[in-house]
């Protein structure tokens, strides 16, 4: 079976593990307060060109975004998010469980607008029983979405511009950022995230680490006692170091940057070979998650031998469904699942 399902079936990069090997004996510091933390940490702040940001490493995604949601907002207040937002449909009501509502907008590409929040958080405050709904406290957005969309520069402006009209956070989940600023399409940097974004964070578990995400805070008001926060939502791992060893790997010589890029370029390849025998897609997603629709009789021979995910049905015979290619990614099988989609609609007769 080769896997196309998600970003996230292979371990870690070969030098993260060699790193790993090599400094595994060593007596370090717990809870993040050690050498190799610091030298990460210091690395993202040179990449994001911002001295005063407040970087913390936590385990993995859900912990991150229940962190980080739960340490910025009062008990009465909620968080925006597109109604296809990883926290509204993927984490199990884990920010609700945390004591705070996600407002969910709809959108149709995974991205939700500038003017979509302002209606939002005006409406808010023009109802006359305002105090008795949940008040919009931060705003949530990922690059990529869930549909392997991205933001461009001119829209996160706009939406960090919205957000400080009403004083509320921008918080940026970037689980799968890599492929977002290596894609073809993106305008976006490090730097524009630390000057838009009250807070991000770099993804590493779909990225090339084995686990571990890097939190990015630029608003003063979210740095103080965070980490009590992430001890408390179990973000907080005891040998803390091997998150600062990975991302200290995954930031030198732009590997991070690299193998984005090849999973960008190999995701690339599978789109346009699909767009040559006619296949339509869902939306169009430059990054590395892809969605073709493809008719079903087709998926239930492909599924033999190649893993992908189911998205939606778009009519009697025809669904959506996603394939992923990560950092690990082999070109070959890129190759392979081609060649074996053009074989099925020659033999079906598509």
């Amino acid at each position: 079976m080769i896997r196309f399902n998600s970003d996230y079936t292979e371990g870690a990069h070969p030098l993260i593990l060699e790193r790993m090997m090599e400094t595994n004996m060593e007596q370090t510091p717990g809870y993040g307060e050690d050498i190799y933390c610091e030298q990460a940490a210091e690395k993202i702040r040179e990449l994001c060109k911002a001295e005063d940001a407040y970087v913390q490493f936590l385990v993995g995604g859900t912990q991150t975004n229940t962190t980080v949601i739960a340490s910025a907002l009062r008990p009465y207040q909620g968080v925006i998010a597109a109604d296809t937002g990883h926290i509204n449909v993927h984490e199990t009501g884990a920010i609700e469980a945390a004591g705070h509502k996600v407002i969910a907008l709809p959108s149709t590409d995974g991205k939700i607008s500038a003017i979509q929040i302002e209606d939002y958080i005006t409406g808010h405050y023009k109802d006359e029983a305002h105090e008795h709904i949940v008040q919009p406290g931060m705003v949530y957005i990922s690059n990529p979405t869930e549909y392997g969309t991205i933001y461009k520069k001119h829209e996160l402006e706009a939406i960090s511009k919205v957000c400080k009209k009403h004083g509320v956070y921008l918080f940026l989940d970037g689980a799968r950022l890599g492929y977002g600023l290596a894609c073809r399409e993106n305008d976006l940097d490090l730097p524009h995230l630390a000057k838009y974004c009250d807070v991000f964070y770099i993804g590493g578990t779909k990225v090339g680490a084995l686990f571990g995400e890097a939190v990015v805070i630029m608003n003063d008001a979210l740095k103080k006692d965070f980490r009590y926060n992430i001890k408390q939502r179990g973000g907080m791992l005891a040998k803390g170091r091997l998150l600062g060893i990975q991302f200290l790997t995954l930031f030198e010589d732009n590997l991070y940057f690299q193998i984005s890029a090849h999973a960008a370029m190999l995701a690339d390849r599978l789109r346009e070979s699909l767009e040559e025998l006619g296949v339509k897609f869902k939306m169009d997603s430059p990054t590395n998650q892809i969605f073709p629709i493809l008719p079903d009789a087709l998926l239930q021979e492909l599924e033999k031998d190649y893993a992908y995910s189911y998205d939606s049905r778009i009519d009697e015979k025809n669904s959506a469904v996603r394939f992923c290619t990560s950092w690990a990614t082999k070109a070959e099988d890129v190759e392979s699942l081609i060649k074996r989609i053009e074989e099925l609609y020659n033999n079906l007769a598509i």
